[in-house]
């Protein structure tokens, strides 16, 4: 898949998060399940500073400020890119992420998606014009490319509009907006 269609297909999966966001009252998307997992808030606040800090990483390939020496994603990874999914199982964050997810409100959701949305917009064409192969470490996939980490976004982002339908269900809340 290049660059561009990666990038397609990213921001098709965030506006599943937008249309989402406003189908819900501001109690639905605080609310948290029994179980102590995530609310909605604290889902879209996690995916907002990943996929952030995920483009950050992008741009540093782009810009070759990480590595010059290539290594190739191990086995596992290179597995989870191809197939464009996690393992099954629930996955914890890595502690440095996990520890700063809060609640946010609907408002700042929905401000802050846009801002990403558009950053990324900006970024995409730069991204597919890239020639740099330098690589950035993800704290549990190890050495990406700019590629790499544009296909880590996709499948981050669609792992967790999975969760995102789980704590629905739970609430039982009905669904407004559909898995694309």
């Amino acid at each position: 898949m290049s660059d561009n269609e990666s990038g397609k297909e990213l921001l098709m999966h965030l506006g599943y998060y937008q249309d989402l966001l406003k189908g819900l009252s501001e109690d639905e998307f605080v609310w948290s399940p029994e179980d102590g997992s995530w609310s909605l808030s604290e889902v879209y606040c996690h995916i907002i500073q990943v996929n952030t800090r995920s483009l950050l990483a992008i741009e540093k390939c782009m810009h070759g400020k990480e590595t010059s020496t290539l290594t190739s994603p191990s086995f596992v990874t290179r597995l989870i890119l191809f197939f464009g999914k996690l393992p099954p199982g629930r996955h914890k964050s890595p502690a440095n992420i996990g520890s700063i997810v809060k609640k946010m409100s609907r408002e700042e959701a929905r401000n802050d998606l846009i801002k990403f949305i558009q950053r990324l917009t900006e970024a995409l064409p730069k991204i597919a014009k890239s020639t740099s192969r330098s690589q950035v470490k993800h704290p549990r996939l190890g050495m990406l490319n700019r590629s790499e980490w544009l296909r880590f976004m996709i499948i981050h982002t669609k792992h967790h509009i999975k969760q995102l339908n789980r704590i629905r269900s739970a609430r039982k809340v009905e669904p407004s907006a559909r898995v694309r």
